[in-house]
């Protein structure tokens, strides 16, 4: 199914030392091309994966999530990949579940596919699960296209999709990266597909990096510049509001 596609895979990663050799070795059993960005871990996560091969590039500072795929998905560009898988490092996206996203990505390799997990409500912690919702209403609005997760990081991008938006995104902070891609490809006609994959949140895991409150702030900040530059966008809205996009079972 992807023998004639170069897949590759990129993990963003600050503090996992629990989870990340466990999540890197899954992952490449599944894909041969790997990056990890060690977003300055001060755990010694990267010296996990010093056996491993993977191409690690590693930030001196914290330089948050969107940085640190900015950089992985240059560094996947660079090295020929066609198809970019992304995922976290803290044990919450399964590498076993790749496939599934691959073979939606191959009947529809014009599109994101986006990993969601917001079916599975009972597994989510009760402010993460409505921060996402409340993000996926403004960004949809803003995308012009219903979005069933767009807070999830499981996800695959087309190599064509990345080179066209990146170098408008690339430096954004915290978690706005990934929201505002969904925006940006929507205006391009690119829309995500949903595939569900289990809601997994870890009770020894080390407590997430995605702060409610701050960071669902600065992505509304994003989104509503975006709505303002296009009038408010009110077609995008009656869009969004639209059956959610079936998920593939």
């Amino acid at each position: 199914m992807n023998s004639q596609r170069r897949v590759a895979a990129v993990i963003p990663a600050y503090n996992e030392a629990q989870t990340l050799r466990a999540v890197v070795s899954g992952v490449l059993a599944e894909i041969e091309l790997v990056v990890v960005v060690d977003d300055g871990s001060t755990d010694g996560t990267a010296d996990l994966l010093r056996d491993l091969p993977v191409h690690l590039i590693r930030h001196e500072k914290n330089l948050g999530k969107s940085r640190s795929l900015a950089d992985g998905f240059r560094k996947t560009l660079a090295l020929g990949a066609e198809v970019v898988v992304t995922l976290d490092g803290d044990g919450q996206h399964r590498p076993r579940d790749i496939p599934l996203l691959l073979a939606e990505s191959g009947q529809h390799p014009a599109s994101l596919v986006i990993g969601s997990r917001l079916h599975e409500k009972k597994n989510i912690p009760t402010a993460r699960y409505f921060a996402n919702r409340f993000a996926n209403f403004w960004i949809a609005w803003a995308a012009g296209y219903p979005i069933n997760d767009s807070q999830s990081g499981f996800r695959v991008y087309p190599a064509v999709v990345l080179e066209k938006l990146l170098p408008l995104i690339e430096k954004r902070p915290g978690f706005v990266l990934e929201s505002e891609i969904l925006i940006l490809a929507g205006w391009h006609n690119i829309h995500g597909r949903p595939v569900p994959i289990p809601a997994i949140y870890p009770l020894a895991g080390r407590p997430s990096h995605f702060r409610p409150v701050r960071d669902i702030a600065l992505i509304t900040l994003m989104v509503a510049r975006h709505l303002l530059t296009r009038g408010l966008y009110g077609r995008g809205l009656i869009a969004s509001l639209r059956r959610s996009a079936p998920e593939t079972e």
